[in-house]
């Protein structure tokens, strides 16, 4: 087993701490979309302020200077609202640093790479796990350029994160880039513009627990009452008391809104943002509070009732379940999705595959779901696959992340646990250790399937393949036991394996084995062999 990477061991992911939901802001007059347009505009020209300064402090950053901020932003808003604006400079200025981090990680990959091809001779053959050379002189010479170009970026970059310098663009980078392109996405000028000053509006407000309904800025009652504290500069559109405009809307969350009225009643924190959609034209409600961690059960709490193996592909989810044993319980189950599409639909892909995975855990009686704990940082770079460009757009596609934080999210609601094992080698042991053994004819089993398996024995704690070697000597227990799954105290551990029985009618099954002995023989000659004497009737003759 030379040449393998240590793996790693198999933990229980900390469950949600959060929750958002959302609601629509109907029947709003032309007076109250004026209203919100005119504070978004405002308040989003001073969060564009505060994040230029943000990034011109760059490392120099402190708590004074995030003090001379929000103060020179008080007197354009209030001081609720200056305080929002620079929490929101600093958590995208933090992202924008991880993203670069992520960035230094991905052109370290690519470089290393064309490194290590560029090395080889012309022609050389790659192995399993590393790519071989160039195949002509002139795509080493093409190669060659790229690393230099890589190089070269990777330093600049490098220096940018040394300096505390960070590319943000306010409103998205992707969006900025249809500007150049609003042919291909069917929109006029007019439309994308509408759309970039949408995205770059802020109306949001963080919760305050003891306020009045956890929310000064932003104030939802219980009964769906919506008003706002409009900045200073915009006091004259107020409606009511204290600078502040109610909308005619009235909101009613579908979804958990026994629990949002419960906080607001209790005067608890509940952050507010509002947001318009341009292509629906509708404004949206969306409501956020933290929740104290779903504390995880241990490990081998986790283990007890079994696992539910799950293998992520491009379009579907591939699922086992295993006993605690680590043995396979009936037929695979497999969800598909489409991940085609727009984003929203994508999510609901994704959303409603998992809901099917799920409640068939519950059916199943689990206590956790086991995934792999995946990353494709690596696995995404032009160099690492080279003319494969299928393969690395459909790596690209798999959404991970969003797809861990969703699942842990929904699994938690339903009391199931999420344990995450390291990805290494789970298709390949799977297919070569379970898909043909667990083949039928009525049966039919895929890598995938198989990984899914794989997957599972991991998170039990039991090795991939199904049975170690017999051990020496005498075969008894002197050495260890035969079994990989089964622990000491298990009762008929050491029984044979029973036959297969799930074959076609009159056909050999797969172990060679027949369900039931032959009945005795007829003849007087046999029996000795068959311990078996048979007294056939007397013959009539009369």
């Amino acid at each position: 087993m030379g040449g393998l990477r240590e793996l790693s061991a198999p933990f229980v992911v900390p469950g949600p701490c959060g929750v958002a939901v959302r609601d629509r802001l109907k029947h709003l007059t032309p007076q109250d979309e004026k209203v919100l347009r005119a504070v978004g505009e405002h308040q989003g020209r001073l969060a564009s302020r505060d994040l230029r300064a943000r990034c011109a402090d760059g490392l120099e950053h402190s708590k004074d200077t995030w003090a001379s901020r929000k103060r020179d932003l008080t007197p354009l808003s209030s001081s609720r609202i200056a305080g929002a604006i620079t929490k929101a400079t600093h958590d995208q200025w933090a992202l924008a640093r991880r993203c670069q981090a992520a960035h230094i990680q991905t052109l370290e990959a690519g470089i290393g790479t064309l490194r290590h091809r560029l090395s080889l001779p012309i022609g050389e053959p790659g192995t399993k796990r590393a790519a071989g050379g160039y195949r002509s002189k002139g795509e080493w010479f093409h190669k060659s350029r790229r690393l230099t170009a890589l190089e070269a970026r990777h330093a600049a970059v490098v220096a940018d994160r040394q300096a505390g310098r960070v590319r943000v663009v306010r409103g998205g980078k992707r969006l900025l880039n249809t500007r150049h392109h609003l042919a291909q996405a069917r929109l006029t000028e007019a439309q994308w513009r509408e759309r970039w000053e949408a995205e770059r509006w802020f109306i949001a407000a963080d919760g305050e627990s003891g306020k009045r309904f956890g929310n000064e800025t932003i104030r939802v009652t219980p009964d769906g009452e919506v008003s706002i504290k409009l900045p200073a500069p915009l006091a004259h559109l107020a409606n009511a008391r204290h600078g502040r405009y109610v909308l005619t809307a009235r909101i009613g969350f579908a979804h958990r809104g026994q629990e949002w009225a419960d906080r607001t009643e209790a005067n608890r924190a509940v952050a507010y943002r509002i947001h318009l959609d341009t292509d629906r034209r509708r404004w949206y409600l969306t409501a956020s509070w933290q929740r104290p961690v779903v504390q995880t059960i241990p490990l081998e709490a986790a283990r007890a009732r079994g696992m539910i193996g799950v293998d992520t592909n491009a379009d579907h989810f591939a699922a086992y379940h295993l006993d605690r044993h680590g043995n396979p319980d009936g037929d695979p189950h497999r969800f598909p999705y489409d991940l085609s599409g727009t984003a929203d639909h994508r999510d609901a892909q994704i959303r409603h595959a998992l809901t099917r995975l799920i409640n068939w855990a519950k059916q199943a009686g689990v206590a956790a779901i086991a995934i792999e704990d995946l990353d494709f940082t690596t696995e995404k770079t032009r160099e690492k696959h080279g003319r494969r460009k299928q393969f690395r757009q459909l790596i690209s596609g798999i959404p991970t992340g969003k797809l861990k934080a969703r699942l842990v999210s929904m699994a938690a609601e339903q009391g199931l646990s999420i344990v995450a094992v390291d990805p290494a080698y789970t298709s390949l042991w799977g297919a070569q250790h379970w898909q043909k053994p667990l083949a039928t004819p009525h049966r039919r089993m895929s890598r995938h399937d198989a990984a899914g398996i794989a997957i599972g024995r991991r998170a039990l704690g039991h090795p991939v393949r199904r049975r170690t070697a017999p051990p020496p000597h005498d075969r008894s227990d002197r050495a260890g036991h035969r079994t990989a799954q089964a622990p000491p105290g298990t009762r008929g551990r050491d029984g044979t394996r029973p036959p297969a029985t799930d074959h076609a009618p009159r056909d050999v099954p797969p172990n060679g084995t027949r369900k039931r002995q032959p009945s005795a023989s007829n003849t007087v000659r046999d029996a000795p062999r068959t311990q078996q004497w048979v007294q056939d009737s007397l013959m009539r003759t009369g």
